[in-house]
């Protein structure tokens, strides 16, 4: 089976957007930290519009993480988590399914 440049292109652009949410988890990390400790004033509008920004962007795949982890004195894991998850996990796999179907074993 001959694999076109197209499935290479669409594996990068892949690759691409797993390197660009791992960077707006560790913003929205960073952020809720400068939240929390009043660095930052969530009264501000262009705060809360980022802060709005990436609570919309992490939330949906945080809370299923948050729902299975335990309650450990208010730390929230989950972030570490998901992105232990996405090294570990996910970009290997997606790897070797690119390296799958570029060598054509199928």
């Amino acid at each position: 089976m001959k694999v076109g440049p197209l499935v290479s292109i669409i594996f990068n652009l892949l690759f691409e957007l797993i390197q660009l949410y791992t960077w707006v988890v560790l913003a929205a990390c960073i952020f809720s930290f400068l939240l929390g400790f009043g660095i930052l004033d969530p009264r501000n509008r262009i705060v809360w519009n980022i802060s709005n920004f990436l609570y919309r962007m992490t939330e949906p795949v945080l809370q299923p993480i948050r729902n299975m982890l335990p309650n450990i004195a208010n730390i929230d894991l989950s972030p570490l988590v998901l992105l232990l998850l996405i090294q570990y996990v996910l970009t290997p796999l997606l790897a070797k399914i690119y390296g799958m179907l570029m060598v054509g074993i199928a």
